[in-house]
């Protein structure tokens, strides 16, 4: 299984503006490899492997590749060749897509290191040191531990818009040293809930538990705040780069804030249950849809999915993704379809007379799915049978966070 870690880097003076300038000269190496790409003969190049061969004679054309780890000057390429193949992913999908970019300072802030070139020491303590090639020793907070069967593949570096330096730590560890998931024979379908990601709560759970979204009103007007500010700012000036910063902050303070409740919230769902089955959304069409697209953007739900998969590995939980298209407008009684529109929040079949939430039946009809992809027939009891709008209560950010709160 493969991770990562992140944490907060505090380089000294001396050793951010020796970053800075390794950075510098990755971005001219993604660059030149551009470059190559393009007006190279084929037979040379065509793949990041080949590539590589070509890394001693840039170093005899231009020295200051030689001032980098080679590892390090290796994953650069191998990362022009990665966003290559994501764009060629993207055509393939249908999308238009243009050619990859020239990087600007600006558009380049980070370098990795793969297989060596780091080392990382003294993880006593809060704190701990990491050691890079060329570079020096770097303070880190060491406020997550890896474990010991955790190898580390890669090490990237990072310069935030915000001035900030964080370390991510690329970690594989062996699926034998991972909890066993429960035999999806034995599997307690009772400890198994369904998820519908929800419009008026984040999430409503087919066992009748709702968890209210987060509230980020008063950091969005903050942030419009500072926008006006920095709209009245002449642009290059150093008043326009201080309010720069500051309007980086604040965006920094919202993804951190939208991440750090979707980490408690997993962590909460994984440990509460043996199974956990969630919708497979296509989140990129709901955000070209008209309306309400910012709030999409706010629950992050891709990334909420995501982190639900790897919580799910690492405590021993099954997490199955189920196909999302009609949980609403089917019946989780009688199978039929009705459809609803957004305003109608109860749901009232024509057929059977089921009725319950509108969520409610949403996360049934999720429920009922995961189990037929897990191969498992819907249970003899099933939670059908007593659900009720009255049945729904709220799970408190409180509850979600403490529970979260108590491991990765």
């Amino acid at each position: 299984m493969e991770y990562s870690h992140r944490y907060h880097a505090y380089p000294t003076q001396a050793v951010a503006e020796r970053l800075e300038y390794h950075i510098d000269v990755h971005r001219q190496a993604y660059n030149y490899t551009r470059y190559e790409y393009e007006n190279v003969d084929a037979d040379n190049i065509g793949s990041a492997y080949k590539h590589h061969y070509r890394l001693p004679d840039w170093k005899d054309e231009f020295s200051v590749f030689s001032d980098v780890n080679s590892k390090a000057l290796q994953r650069t390429v191998t990362r022009f060749y990665q966003n290559l193949s994501n764009l060629s992913k993207k055509k393939q999908n249908g999308n238009k897509v243009g050619k990859l970019k020239w990087k600007s300072p600006t558009e380049y802030q980070s370098m990795t290191y793969s297989q060596s070139g780091f080392e990382l020491k003294n993880t006593s303590g809060r704190h701990a040191t990491l050691e890079l090639s060329k570079v020096g020793d770097i303070r880190i907070r060491y406020h997550r531990e890896i474990h010991d069967q955790a190898e580390i593949k890669e090490v990237t570096i990072k310069k935030e818009t915000t001035g900030e330096w964080f370390v991510s730590f690329g970690l594989e560890t062996d699926d034998a040293d991972l909890p066993e998931k429960p035999d999806v024979d034995s599997l307690n379908t009772s400890n198994s809930v369904g998820i519908d990601l929800g419009i008026l709560n984040y999430i409503h759970t087919s066992d009748g538990k709702t968890v209210d979204w987060l509230d980020l009103e008063d950091d969005y007007e903050r942030l419009r705040r500072e926008q006006r500010k920095l709209s009245r700012k002449e642009k290059g000036s150093n008043n326009y780069e201080k309010q720069r910063v500051e309007v980086a902050k604040v965006k920094r303070h919202i993804r951190r804030k939208v991440l750090d409740y979707q980490h408690k919230l997993t962590t909460w769902l994984v440990k509460e249950y043996d199974a956990v089955f969630v919708e497979d959304l296509n989140v990129q069409c709901m955000l070209q849809d008209d309306g309400n697209a910012r709030n999409k953007q706010d629950v992050a739900w891709r990334q909420f999915i995501t982190l639900l998969e790897y919580k799910g590995d690492l405590h021993g939980t099954h997490v199955v993704q189920v196909d999302a298209r009609g949980t609403t407008k089917e019946c989780a009684s009688c199978g039929v379809e009705t459809a609803k529109p957004i305003w109608v929040r109860e749901h009232s079949c024509p057929a059977c007379g089921f009725e319950t939430d509108r969520d409610a039946n949403a996360s049934l009809n999720v429920l009922q799915r995961g189990f037929s992809a897990l191969g498992l027939g819907w249970p003899e009891s099933t939670p059908v049978e007593t659900a009720l709008p009255t049945d729904t209560h709220s799970v408190s950010a409180k509850r979600v966070v403490e529970t979260g709160s108590l491991g990765a």
